[in-house]
């Protein structure tokens, strides 16, 4: 039973040592997608955008601190070129950008240095999409009887709205009250719901190449101001 006590002791302790901030982020980032497809053999370029929102920074003593974060989170890709596949050579041109609400858990850990202080983390995230902008088109002949509106609604109908994945990175708390971070961030699972294509809208070999893109991965950089 002391032991039991002597645990109980040692948290409420901690817990009164914790130092917490809430703040506002903000920042940009660079995302793109990648066609698993070897007869594509195509990466859907980067797009730069931005992400905005509210963190909490716990610091637990020793190094060691927690920072979950509530973001609206922009992320996008662009291809415009030629492919020679399974279905010919075409010149696909696909726009799309993503606006997801987005909840992150940085896990850091760094040295105090009195008015510095340089940490190391990693962040799972998850998110949900709450708005979305997709333009596609496919020029070829044989392909001459699709309707492109047709295609980008079937596309866009098809995107996940759950995102999942993870980053890692480094950062720098100035004076307690800014801070600096970049990462490298990767999703998890693919941006398209295989089930969800609809091939009749776009012909069943291009539906069929959908299910190989990833969801977005990138670098994103951002600024946080944090306050008592």
């Amino acid at each position: 039973m002391k032991k039991v006590f002597a645990i109980i002791a040692v948290a409420i302790a901690s817990m009164s040592i914790a130092y917490a901030q809430f703040g506002v982020v903000a920042g940009i980032g660079s995302s793109a997608t990648t066609v698993n497809k070897e007869d594509w053999k195509s990466n859907l370029d980067q797009v730069n955008l931005y992400h905005v929102g509210l963190t909490y920074k716990l610091d637990l003593g020793l190094g060691l601190s927690i920072q979950p974060s509530l973001t609206y989170e922009m992320k996008g890709a662009t291809l415009s070129k030629a492919l020679d596949g399974d279905i010919g050579l075409v010149t696909k041109e696909i726009e799309t950008k993503t606006g997801y609400g987005e909840f992150g858990l940085d896990l850091q850990w760094g040295p105090d240095l009195m008015l510095f202080r340089p940490f190391i983390f990693a962040s799972p995230f998850v998110g949900y999409m709450i708005d979305q902008k997709e333009t596609n088109s496919l020029n070829t002949a044989d392909f001459a009887t699709i309707d492109q509106e047709q295609m980008s609604t079937a596309v866009e109908n098809a995107k996940n709205k759950l995102e999942y994945g993870f980053g890692i990175g480094l950062g720098i708390d100035i004076m307690k009250f800014v801070q600096l971070k970049a990462q490298y961030y990767k999703n998890l699972g693919s941006l398209y719901n295989e089930g969800k294509i609809d091939g009749k809208a776009m012909g069943e070999a291009i539906a069929a190449s959908y299910k190989d893109v990833e969801n977005y991965n990138g670098i994103k950089v951002s600024l946080s101001i944090l306050l008592f």
